[in-house]
């Protein structure tokens, strides 16, 4: 139950995640490039001073480091860039879909054993994205967003398959997040000469990144990390289908997205795909 509870306190701070980043670039007063890099910073800062009051030291190297960094830095701005062009819950569906083809694959690649149970609840949740994203009853994101998602959607799923073979997670997910942040001021510095930022911040949605980076980000990618090890990487993966149904339950609550048949049929089966995946199989007999 503890290991649940973790698990779903997780998922939530993803699907925050989506809103804070929605909510900052709907409104104006920053770019999607500075959001991202300033998410970053906020992330490296908090993982930092936490890695350094552990361990008084931080190590930058070891085992996945160019992968780990490279998939986050991947979903940081493919993420931001996604959402200066769709909503919460649309978005966050498209990136863990992603995720969920990119750690079943790496899982298959790894000579990971996958029960028939969880292909089956991979069907059916995959099968509730299907069913919120398919035309007709809305309005389809557009084609350069809805890459830049499945962008980022990669990246978290490399991310994620890196993260097992994390040793100390706290120490892996600093590392990634202050090399990637280095990297990260390159590119702002390259897009702020180029023109292509916003002429001015507004201190909202500068808060909003900040939030994200430090709480929503920093400290529940450590967390991920912790976890990650504990369980199958295609549970993780169906796990992460939750996300997007949080995410679009808040987007309703916060940002005004409207409940529709649609949605609920699709979450039903999401959900319910998690459950078949997860649960143990012998847990509806006993009951």
């Amino acid at each position: 139950m503890r290991l649940f509870l973790l698990v779903a306190l997780t998922m939530t701070a993803f699907a925050a995640n989506s809103l804070l980043n929605r909510a900052a670039l709907a409104g104006g007063g920053i770019d999607a490039t500075s959001f991202g890099t300033i998410r970053l910073l906020a992330g490296a800062a908090m993982l930092a001073v936490l890695v350094l009051a552990r361990h008084g030291a931080l190590t930058l190297g070891g085992p996945g480091r160019v992968a780990g960094v490279a998939g986050l830095f991947l979903y940081i701005y493919g993420f931001s860039a996604a959402y200066a062009g769709m909503p919460a819950g649309p978005g966050a569906l498209l990136l863990f879909g992603m995720v969920q083809v990119t750690m079943f694959g790496g899982g298959l690649l790894g000579g990971e054993a996958i029960p028939a149970r969880r292909w089956i609840g991979a069907v059916l949740a995959f099968g509730g994205l299907v069913w919120l994203l398919w035309p007709g009853g809305g309005t389809a994101p557009s084609l350069p967003h809805a890459l830049a998602m499945l962008l980022a959607g990669f990246g978290w799923g490399i991310y994620s398959l890196t993260g097992r073979k994390a040793e100390v997670p706290l120490v892996a997910a600093a590392a990634n997040m202050v090399i990637a942040a280095g990297l990260g001021l390159l590119v702002q510095l390259g897009v702020m000469g180029a023109g292509q930022v916003a002429a001015d911040w507004s201190l909202s949605p500068v808060l909003l990144a900040v939030i994200s980076g430090a709480v929503t980000s920093g400290l529940g990618y450590t967390l991920w990390y912790a976890l990650l090890p504990k369980i199958p990487g295609s549970v993780a993966a169906v796990a992460q289908l939750t996300v997007p149904v949080i995410a679009m339950a808040g987007g309703m609550i916060f940002l005004g997205e409207v409940l529709t048949a649609r949605f609920v049929f699709a979450a039903l089966l999401v959900l319910g795909g998690v459950a078949v995946s997860v649960l143990p199989p012998g847990l509806a007999r006993r009951r």
